[in-house]
């Protein structure tokens, strides 16, 4: 408590009528960029088509240039092309012209962003990479610029406006630039029939790479560790096969080893509700024989997404000639992070 009045105490005081007009300002800036990036949409035309045959042609790296604000937005677009299937990496126009130049080859393509379209650092090596003749593609804000008239394709993302009251920061711009880049990178994603596991495997150590690359397999409890019993058993004896095993259910195996159906703990409720003598009966009766299986060679995600579809908390895993080989339910899932 002491440390949240501290914290409070640290909060500016605002005059009448000043809170409001912060969220005024919030909501304004909001509606102006989403407007900036929905006049993107009328030139997604024959310009960027263009554009993406370069970057579809291109046998080396995709160069992405950009000084200031335009070389952070530059940098994570470099980076989603490269995630998504189109290597590229981003290079400081200053460095460039101090011997990162040295990293462009004539097997590249070079993606140069400006809105101004005259930013010096840019200019000064354009006659290099015109000496290369790598193909160039500009995102500027003015279509009459220098680097528009100088590159090879030129993607128009002006705005209107700027977010800034004062017209001065890059706002709506660089927001314009990215989402043009992102509509660069995704294009060309589809064009290279890019998949998901593609993209996990450039992401193994994220979530989104646990949830892409492993496998049912990979996560199941198997062998020993797969309860299960035959039919005939009785319910009392399940239970016991069923605590042992920690997974809240057993698989119910038929004379030659197929599933002949599951019991959980779910099938343990009603059983109970129904008064039957767990001693007396026998599993037969009581499990379900047409129960949700998988295949191990399944993504463990496919899993999380069935049992949420059918409000399960586990799954039994077959071979193909339906012998249980497996089962896992969503804790094992939430301890790999797949959920």
């Amino acid at each position: 408590m002491t440390e949240r009045r501290q914290l409070g105490a640290r909060e500016a005081v605002l005059a009448d009528g000043q809170a409001e007009k912060i969220l005024e300002l919030g909501r304004a800036v909001i509606e102006i960029e989403a407007t900036s990036v929905a006049a993107l949409g009328a030139r997604i035309d024959a310009t960027f088509l263009r554009a993406c045959r370069y970057m579809l042609a291109c046998e080396g790296r995709i160069v992405v240039l950009g000084m200031g604000k335009s070389g952070h937005i530059g940098g994570k677009i470099a980076a989603t092309l490269a995630s998504t299937g189109s290597p590229a990496f981003f290079v400081h126009p200053g460095e460039a012209s101090h011997g990162d130049l040295g990293m462009i080859t004539p097997r590249d393509v070079v993606l140069a962003i400006s809105n101004s379209g005259e930013t010096n650092e840019l200019l000064v090596i354009l006659p290099i990479i015109k000496r290369l003749a790598v193909p160039m593609i500009s995102m500027t804000g003015r279509r009459d610029s220098t680097l528009a008239r100088e590159a090879d394709v030129s993607l128009d993302i002006s705005v209107a406006s700027e977010a800034c009251p004062l017209g001065l920061a890059p706002t709506s711009s660089t927001t314009a630039a990215l989402a043009m880049g992102d509509a660069l990178a995704i294009a060309l994603l589809e064009s290279r029939g890019f998949t998901a596991e593609d993209f996990a495997r450039s992401h193994p150590a994220g979530t989104l790479g646990r949830r892409l690359l492993l496998h049912v397999r990979d996560v199941m409890h198997h062998g020993e560790r797969l309860p299960t019993v035959t039919l005939g058993t009785s319910v009392m004896d399940t239970l016991e096969v069923m605590s042992r095993g920690g997974l809240g259910m057993s698989a119910v195996l038929a004379d030659d080893g197929t599933l002949a159906g599951i019991f959980t703990d779910g099938d343990l409720r009603r059983t109970l509700d129904r008064g039957i003598d767990v001693h007396q009966t026998r599993i037969d009766s009581v499990m379900t024989p047409d129960c949700v299986t998988l295949s191990q060679d399944a993504l463990a995600v496919e899993a999380v997404r069935l049992m949420e579809s059918l409000s399960i908390n586990g799954l039994l895993v077959l071979d193909a000639q339906r012998r249980p080989i497996g089962a896992l339910n969503m804790h094992d899932l939430l301890r790999a992070g797949v959920v």
